[in-house]
């Protein structure tokens, strides 16, 4: 029984390897990652997901080596978690950090018109450009006056000012203008005093 417990538990390589090996294999997914670009991030087909399984098992036996123990695998899980929480505190802090390590937004569409150059290096496809800016705003692209990938993967879209919808403020001056309209009606149509 005690065998047992020690298969479980005893670790079979060094923490600091442990640690090491783990922060070294996050290192490289994060460029990895960064140098696949933000449409990666953003529309993951069913291709990116084949490679993300796939990348997670062959990272694997670079970060757990020689040692299956639980004790392994929770300094290595406990690595991970405090090297990504160290990090996005370092990137809220230094902007400048955060430009390098995450990038900066893509202009993908100007005008109703979708930047080609922009969208080839980020390896869209326009029918998927045009299919999440349909969900987003429920218009196409030519309706767009400016759109952005965010380094997270986020489409930004600005509709041209003709195709915005409605806002609070709007729909308040349409209600004064309507409120008006109506005094008006509801004077000319009283009747003028002494008529029956």
């Amino acid at each position: 029984m005690s065998e047992l417990w020690d298969d479980i538990f005893e670790l079979h390589i060094p923490v600091a390897e442990k640690v090491l090996r783990t922060l070294m294999v996050y290192a490289l997914v994060l460029v990895l990652f960064r140098l696949t670009g933000k449409r990666g991030l953003a529309s993951l087909n069913a291709f990116d997901f084949a490679v993300i399984f796939l990348l997670s098992n062959v990272v694997q036996n670079a970060i757990i080596g020689a040692d299956l123990s639980v004790t392994g695998g929770v300094v290595g899980a406990v690595t991970l978690v405090a090297a990504n929480a160290a990090i996005n505190r370092w990137l809220a802090v230094d902007e400048r950090a955060a430009r390098v390590i995450e990038g900066t937004s893509t202009t993908i569409i100007e005008d109703g018109k979708p930047v080609q150059k922009a969208i080839r290096r980020l390896g869209l496809r326009s029918d998927e450009l045009a299919d999440a800016v349909r969900k987003l705003t429920g218009s196409e692209v030519s309706s767009v006056a400016h759109s952005r990938m965010e380094p997270d993967g986020r489409l930004v879209v600005v509709l041209r000012q003709e195709q915005r919808n409605a806002t609070r403020s709007d729909i308040d001056e349409l209600e004064r203008r309507l409120v008006a309209i109506e005094g008006l009606l509801h004077a000319r149509t009283e009747p003028a005093d002494g008529e029956s």
